[in-house]
Parts: structure tokens; sequence; C-alpha cells
């Protein structure tokens, strides 16, 4: 009977037990299965969110993603090394170009040289028929600091190739001033110098980052160079000209109502004393032509041959430091130092065309007229480039606004046209100038 109670007991207890153990073990599932499903369905079964399948695909579009952020940054790394490959190959190109322009004036000079001497030397005889040549480049003169050695110093630090762009302005051609220095640095030229002729020119020059001189003072320019119009100031210019030839330096004297659209010293010959831009306007008027003069009372004789030329502009010529150009420059200071008023470029052209004659003896200087399409002055862009389709394309070296008097306006207007490439910017403007 005890053992019955006993082993009753013990079935309780068991039972008891398994009862209890299929409850911890439910719980334990219920326990793992709610990790699972937590796990599976972070944002429950009734989110919006993906099932797992797509959260595989998620994490391949992660793997695109940043494959694409990859791709992209390699991209802008491609673009990087392009850009600085650009700039080398600009850098190289320039080199080049530089390269080149120092070989050109080295042949230059050799053949220059090699014809002075084949003059200047020993004398000997003429060669076969058409092969003799006369001497056209005149030898450079020694250098001689010790005439300016302030200048000196400033065209040393300026110059290239011992040349240089020099322009004489005081702060009555502030604005034309502005616009000339600002062409210039476009086109990449380092190479120049404003002499100021007063103090406001100066500060200007230096506030912009301008090359400026300014000559110790000296009564005889100051009064002049402050207060002076075009013609009073133009012809200060052959006096001041003068230290930078006996400096031993070529100068490219340029007024100031000139726009530059090219590096002029890439079209320079350099075998005359003197190459200048022409005031003509054509083959004819620029070159020189035979004009026929017609006197008919003379009968069989009436016709009279004249040789024709349109003067030089002495705004704009190329000088170099030889002898006949310095007594060039002197012998204009002189004429235009006279009580009696003379324009510069009259002066100028005479002095560079008359000849020798009973009671003158004419300067023997050589002389180069720079081509007129390219050196062009205001004539030959309003009257007949800009009308003409083919011509417009051109592209000039410098402007020269030397034929009309409201030259600010046109001055912009030639910016606007051949540098913002404003296709109108000429139209308004008459051929000539309005009295």
């Amino acid at each position: 009977m005890m053992a019955g109670r006993r082993e009753g007991s013990l079935m309780r207890d068991k039972a008891q037990s398994f009862r209890g153990s299929r409850i911890v073990t439910a719980i334990v599932l219920g326990i793992l299965l709610g990790c699972i499903f937590a796990f599976l369905f972070p944002h429950g079964f009734l989110s919006s969110y993906p099932p797992i399948q797509n959260r595989r695909f998620g994490k391949s579009d992660l793997q695109i993603s940043s494959s694409q952020c990859e791709s992209t940054e390699r991209t802008t790394a491609l673009k990087s090394d392009i850009a600085s490959l650009s700039d080398k190959n600009d850098e190289l190109k320039k080199e080049v170009q530089e390269l080149t322009e120092k070989l050109r004036l080295s042949e230059q000079e050799k053949d220059h040289a090699h014809e002075q001497f084949s003059v200047l030397g020993k004398p000997h005889k003429a060669g076969p028929f058409g092969t003799v040549k006369g001497l056209r480049t005149n030898p450079a003169v020694v250098p001689d600091e010790s005439v300016n050695p302030r200048l000196a110093k400033i065209l040393e630090e300026v110059a290239v190739q011992k040349e240089l762009i020099v322009a004489l302005a005081n702060s009555n051609v502030k604005s034309m001033l502005e616009v000339w220095f600002t062409s210039i640095k476009k086109v990449g030229i380092t190479n120049y110098l404003v002499v100021g002729l007063d103090d406001e020119i100066e500060e200007f020059c230096k506030a912009n980052d301008v090359p400026v001189y300014k000559r110790d003072p000296d009564e005889r320019f100051d009064s002049i160079g402050k207060t002076g119009g075009n013609h009073a100031v133009s012809g200060l210019k052959f006096r001041i000209l003068r230290e930078f030839l006996q400096l031993g330096y070529s100068v490219l004297l340029s007024d100031v109502d000139i726009v530059y659209l090219q590096n002029p010293f890439n079209h320079l010959y350099r075998d005359s004393d003197v190459e200048s831009m022409t005031d003509g306007h054509n083959n004819y008027t620029a070159y020189g032509f035979n004009d026929v003069f017609d006197e008919p009372s003379m009968g069989w004789a009436r016709y009279a041959h004249t040789m024709r030329i349109w003067v030089y502009n002495s705004g704009f010529f190329y000088i170099r430091p030889t002898l006949p150009a310095i007594e060039l420059l002197d012998r204009v200071a002189e004429r235009l130092s006279r009580p009696e008023k003379a324009w510069d470029q009259a002066v100028f052209n005479e002095e560079l065309f008359f000849p020798s004659h009973p009671g003158y003896n004419g300067l023997h200087a050589s002389k180069r007229t720079m081509d007129f399409y390219l050196f062009m002055n205001s004539k030959v862009l309003f009257k007949t480039v800009r009308k003409d389709a083919n011509l417009k394309k051109l592209k000039p070296v410098i402007l020269h606004v030397n034929y009309h008097p409201d030259k600010l306006p046109r001055m912009q207007a030639i910016m606007d046209f051949y540098v913002h490439g404003k296709q109108d910017a000429l139209e308004p403007f008459p051929d000539g100038s309005q009295w």
C-alpha cells in the first residue's frame, strides 16, 4: 500500500517535472523564435520595409552605390589628371613658342651679322649678276649705361631680348591708357613700359601693376608733359627715346590710342633702322606708287611721273639702336624745338624720306613699311575691313585709332568686336569723323 502511494507520488512528480520541462522548452523556443523574427523582421510583419530577400538585394545596391562612388572619385581623379596634363601641355607649347621665337631672332641676327660682315669687311669684288646685296641692317651701337643708370636698371627687368614697347602718357589720356594696357595684358605681352609724365599717371600705373618710369624733374619737359595735348606730348618722345637707344634697346614706340590683339614682336623683320606702320589704306598708298602728273600745256612732255607714298605714322614704329636711328631722333627733336610750329609726324617723314640735295644732307637710314592689314589704322578698319565679310575674319596685330577723334569709344568697340566677339560692335560708327 505504501509502495503504491510512493509510485503514485513518483508518477505525479514525473508528470509535473515533464510539464515543467515542456513549459521551459516552450519558453526557450518562444525566445528563440522571437530572436529569429526580431532579426528577420526588425520592423514587424506589417512594415513597408522589404523582406530578407529584398534585403539581400539592398546589400547589393549598397555595393553598387559604393562602386558608383568609387567610379565618381576615379572620374574626378582622371579629370584632374587631364586638367593637369592640359596645363603642362599649354606650358610646353608656350616654351616651344618662346624657343621658336628665340631661334627665329637668332637666325635673324646671324643673317644680319653675316650681311654686315660681307659689306663692312674687307673690300671685295662684286659678285655675278643678281647676287649683289647692299647693307640693309646697320650695326647696333655699344650700350652706354652711364646715360641713365636708373632707366638702365628698369629696362633690364622689363625688356625681353633687348626689346620693349614704350608709351608716353599724362593724365589727359588716362582712360585710353587703361584700354591700351588692358589689351596688352590680354595678349600676354610683358615687355612694355609707360613713361609717366605726371604723378597721377605714375600712381595709376602702379595701382594697376603696369611697369612705369617717371623721368627726373626737368623744366623743359615737365610743363609740356603735364599739360600738353596729343601733338605736344608726341613731340617729347623723340628726346626721351634717345636714352633707350643709347642704352642698347630696340623700342616699339606706341601711342595710347592703340588696341593690341597679337604680340607685335612676332611680326617684325628687324632688318631696318625703322619699321613703321603706315597711314595708307591700300597697296598703292601704303607701299608707294607712280603718280602721273598731267600738264597739257607741255604738249609731248605733258605727263610727269612722280613717286608717292602715304606717310609713316609716328605713333607706332619700331626703332633699332643704330647710329642712323639716333640721328633721326636728333634731327626731329631739333626741328621741333625751333620757334616755328611743326607737326612731329610731318617732320619725322621728311627726315626719313627727303634725299640729299644742295644745302641739305639727307638721312641715310633704312626703313620698312609694316603690313597695313596687320598693323592697321582706323581708316582701313572703318572704311574697308568692317564692310567686307572676308576681311572681317582677319585678326590684326594692332589697331591704331589715328584717323578718328572719338578715340575712346572706338577703342572700346574694337575690344568688343575682336576680343569679346560682339559682331555688331563696329556698326554704330561713321566711316570718318563728324566735325
